[in-house]
């Protein structure tokens, strides 16, 4: 009996071969593709580490809005003296530029007869009265009838009208300062002639300056009469007033509403017509200072603010308050917040993190 010999049994039936190779084959790759889905759960557990952040607790404070405002001073009263009697101007008691108390006489209207008039309508009183005196006793003895006595009493007040009216005719011939001040200026000189209702001075008070300025229609009814206001003026000065006017009523060519602001002068020294900035404070509200490094932009490119809420990233816009030289004043993220200061830029919203806090 032959022998088996495995090398004529593959010789004369190479097929074999080829099926024994695919066989090893394709277990080799079934073995490595089990391996795959073995490891491929272990590289999705893999946890891509977190960024870290520091953060800054901020507690919102009461603060205020301001606004800067532009206007120009202007006297505190102002008034155009007029006569109030015709005549020749005699004497100027006053020059331009002359500062003067109230009741003091600027210039002299000559009386002409005023005072003659006067004692005339005096003595004419004095013969009403006694004919007033008279009519009154016959109608008390029922001597005198009821018309009589209406004519002597109209005599009487009818004098004392004349007296009164001559009294202030001589009076009006003095033009005299209504309250003290300053003349600005004189409209007449010693000689001219003066009907009633003309000009005489203009007398301005600068005891008390006022600035003039303008409001737009979004801040004013954040204003209030008697607030503080703070005065700079154009060399550098700076004061403190009072808002003592508001109008309620806009302009209708800038839509604006006026508003005046009281402030001391001392010694007159601020005149008026010069430009000053105002600036009023508006209602309070709560807000947080921060310094502008610490605000971020987000993925459309709006500023705000980068939060920690759950130690998870949130972006709020800014709600600006004010802006000052050392941080801005931001409203609308409650009374307690948690603000990102170092490493926003390499966070988004949404992102959870690893957070330490830092000291404010």
């Amino acid at each position: 009996m032959a022998s088996f010999s495995p090398l004529r049994f593959f010789a004369v039936r190479p097929y074999l071969i080829s099926l024994i190779l695919v066989t090893i084959l394709t277990l080799w790759l079934g073995v490595g593709m089990l391996n795959a889905e073995d490891t491929t759960p272990q590289k999705e557990t893999e946890q891509i580490p977190l960024a870290k952040v520091a953060f800054t607790t901020f507690t919102a404070q009461s603060t205020h809005k301001s606004i800067d405002l532009y206007g120009r001073t202007a006297p505190n009263k102002q008034a155009k003296l007029g006569a109030e009697i015709a005549g020749k101007i005699i004497q100027l008691k006053v020059r331009k530029g002359d500062s003067v108390k109230q009741g003091q006489v600027i210039a002299l209207i000559d009386k002409g007869d005023l005072e003659i008039q006067l004692q005339r309508a005096q003595a004419m009183l004095k013969v009403k009265e006694k004919e007033y005196k008279a009519a009154q006793s016959l109608k008390s003895k029922g001597l005198q009838g009821e018309v009589a006595f209406t004519n002597a009493q109209a005599g009487l007040v009818e004098a004392k009208a004349s007296v009164s009216n001559a009294k202030i005719a001589l009076r009006n011939t003095s033009v005299t300062a209504p309250f003290g001040g300053v003349v600005d200026h004189l409209f007449i000189e010693k000689g001219d002639f003066v009907g009633v209702g003309d000009p005489v001075a203009t007398l301005i008070d600068l005891e008390k300056i006022i600035i003039e300025a303008d409001v737009s229609e979004r801040h004013i009814q954040d204003l209030l009469a008697d607030q503080q206001a703070k005065v700079r003026f154009i060399n550098g000065q700076e004061a403190m007033g009072t808002v003592r006017y508001i109008s309620r009523v806009s302009s209708s060519s800038t839509n604006t509403f006026p508003i005046e602001i009281e402030m001391a002068n001392p010694e007159q020294k601020i005149p008026a017509g010069i430009s000053a900035e105002v600036t009023l404070n508006l209602q309070d509200q709560l807000a947080i200072k921060i310094t502008p490094a610490m605000l971020a932009l987000d993925e459309a490119g709006n500023l705000g603010v980068k939060t920690l809420v759950k130690e998870r990233i949130e972006f709020v816009p800014i709600q600006l308050v004010k802006a000052e030289q050392d941080g801005v004043w931001l409203t609308g993220l409650g009374e307690r917040v948690k603000i990102v200061t170092t490493g926003q830029g390499f966070v988004r919203d949404g992102d959870q993190v690893v957070a330490i806090e830092q000291q404010n």
